[in-house]
């Protein structure tokens, strides 16, 4: 398998994961999904239940919060679901500083796709609406822009998901 990077992006509910599941299953019959978020209320327990329950028994699950560096998916297909959920988690990082957390996301990020697999990478675009009154807001925006950004740049193909209709624009 030659390595391919493939980012899924779009706004809430847009068919970001369930396209990337499709896509994923187009291309294996046993992928792996990667999920980067604990659950931390009622309503987002809920949501991973539904996504557990989408997936089947044909999937590979591994939970990893930050070191995704270390999950060896050599030759296997892989959705990473998502990249927004992963950069939360490094959000309180070094006292907040911008800088340093984007370096860290980036160079884990570099660490692990040096693997050959298929990775689907599933984000948001969170600044599409407007600048947020909300000071740590407008920094996890920003972050998450420039981590968007930095995945683009390698990437080999990115959807952008409106309504459920995935538009190639790379």
């Amino acid at each position: 398998m030659k390595k391919k990077i493939i980012l899924i992006t779009g706004g809430q509910r847009s068919g970001k994961s369930s396209y990337a599941m499709k896509l994923a299953l187009s291309n294996s019959d046993k992928p792996m999904y990667l999920a980067t978020s604990a659950p931390w209320d009622e309503e987002h327990q809920k949501r991973i239940k539904r996504h557990q329950h989408d997936r089947g028994s044909n999937w590979t699950t591994i939970e990893e919060l930050r070191d995704i560096q270390v999950v060896n998916v050599e030759q296997k297909v892989v959705v990473i679901d998502c990249l927004t959920l992963w950069t939360t988690n490094f959000l309180n990082d070094h006292e907040g500083n911008i800088d340093t957390i984007l370096s860290e996301i980036t160079s884990r990020f570099d660490a692990f796709t040096k693997q050959n697999a298929l990775f689907i990478f599933v984000t948001n675009e969170i600044g599409l609406g407007g600048v947020s009154a909300n000071a740590l807001q407008r920094k996890f925006t920003d972050l998450l822009g420039w981590v968007n950004q930095h995945v683009t740049s390698k990437a080999d193909e990115v959807f952008l998901m409106i309504s459920g209709i995935p538009i190639k624009i790379k």
